[in-house]
């Protein structure tokens, strides 16, 4: 009998058309099509497991999942047949064998976030998937006050999505700043060694209102500090959310 293997995929991938990463009934899922292109190719139903469950037309530039299988293919040749199978939108850019007991979500110590703004008044027809347009001009360095206040082990209720089905709303915040901008883009940078659904999409939403003048850096201090998800701004739109790096 063939010996049990765990099976890690390093995958980047176009968020637009798909309903996030889960399977669910009578949506296009990233998941699903993983897992069928996975079965075409080792004649088993395996699960495949990601480090995160990427939220409906958020991207990844560094999504890690894993799968155990019996299969005989060399992770090298099931890596290229893959990349044969599946939508020029999904690429596999590793496959590996790692230990049994690895997990991707829960062998991971953090997570690396990325949300894109282009912000000048002109749009950019070719990023208008991969970027949120906001035409009025942001104030960069109020925003980065804000980000600062997040650093650290914190209660992140304020942006916690209704209906979340997670019991503690703590994690360390390692890192959030902004990069730019550079011919209108910026780029906010996150790290934690965990993220809750809609969460960097929530800050986002409240961080752009003190960039707009709605609010200054001290009210933005009150609402993270009211753990109270009424106070803050709106959810920010998907498109420019991009998983970048799981670290382990």
């Amino acid at each position: 009998m063939a010996e049990e293997k765990n099976i890690r995929l390093i995958l980047e991938y176009d968020g637009s058309r798909y309903h996030g990463w889960q399977r669910q009934t009578g949506f296009p899922t990233l998941q699903e099509v993983l897992e069928d292109k996975i079965k075409t190719m080792t004649g088993e139903n395996i699960r495949l497991i990601a480090s995160g469950r990427t939220d409906a037309g958020v991207h990844a530039l560094c999504q890690v999942a894993n799968f155990k299988t019996f299969t005989h293919l060399d992770p090298m040749i099931l890596r290229k047949g893959l990349n044969a199978l599946l939508p020029a939108d999904i690429f596999v850019r590793k496959a590996e064998i790692v230990p049994l007991d690895f997990n991707s979500r829960y062998s991971a110590k953090s997570k690396i976030y990325e949300y894109r703004i282009l912000n000048r008044k002109e749009p950019d027809i070719f990023l208008r998937s991969y970027t949120w347009h906001i035409a009025d001009p942001l104030n960069v360095e109020k925003m980065a006050a804000c980000l600062s206040l997040l650093l650290g082990k914190n209660d992140f209720s304020s942006f916690k999505s209704s209906g979340s089905s997670i019991i503690n709303p703590v994690r360390d915040m390692m890192k959030a700043d902004i990069l730019g901008p550079e011919d209108g883009l910026l780029t906010f940078s996150f790290e934690a060694d965990g993220f809750m659904r809609h969460m960097v999409r929530n800050i986002m939403g409240t961080v752009v209102e003190a960039g707009r003048g709605k609010m200054d850096v001290e009210k933005f201090k009150k609402i993270f500090q009211s753990r109270d998800r009424r106070k803050a701004g709106l959810k920010a739109p998907a498109q420019g959310l991009f998983l970048k790096l799981v670290k382990y």
